[in-house]
């Protein structure tokens, strides 16, 4: 049995990949003039532009859509966590994964940012986003005095002070157990 001595090696020439198709854009013009080009699977993650879309037939996805009581902050905070919820469901990411990344998301906002994007939110329809923000507001809010939920709402008090001490004696049980602010 006789076998080459020096067997030519084989090479094999790659073949590309095929370049995916580019993802269409949908552009979005918020409240205050700022523009934001996002891809689709990104835009329809908002049920305000899906309805848009639904009422719009004629519409293409060179159209900019009005997003008239969205700034540009929120949604880009909003765009943010709509792509990485995207990439959680793309990998069947665990819910404690996604649990530990809405924590991370919403510890860094402040007050302000956190109404600001309920509001925003509210308006765009998405509501797992909604369910997370309105969890972290219940979560900063429990156990704080009247005074604090006052100032994080931005509530003016309209009861006189004799109104305010006669209800507090009323119900002194509400104001069991009440952390510090």
């Amino acid at each position: 049995m006789s076998s080459p001595a020096n067997p030519e090696p084989t090479v094999s020439t790659p073949i590309a990949a095929p370049n995916p198709a580019p993802a269409k854009k949908i552009t979005l013009k918020t409240a205050d003039g700022n523009y934001f080009e996002v891809e689709e699977q990104v835009a329809m993650e908002f049920a305000t532009v899906k309805t848009f879309f639904d009422d719009n037939t004629e519409a293409t996805f060179g159209t900019v859509i009005p997003l008239p009581n969205v700034s540009a902050e929120p949604l880009s905070h909003i765009i943010q966590y709509c792509k990485r919820n995207l990439m959680f469901r793309a990998e069947s990411a665990p819910e404690e994964a996604r649990k530990v990344y809405d924590a991370e998301f919403v510890k860094e906002l402040s007050n302000e940012q956190l109404r600001e994007l309920i509001l925003a939110v509210n308006y765009l329809d998405i509501k797992n986003l909604l369910d997370v923000l309105n969890q972290a507001v219940a979560d900063r809010i429990k156990n704080k005095s009247v005074e604090y939920v006052r100032q994080f709402f931005g509530i003016e008090n309209d009861f006189t002070p004799e109104d305010e001490a006669r209800l507090r004696e009323e119900n002194a049980w509400a104001f069991e157990g009440v952390d510090e602010d």
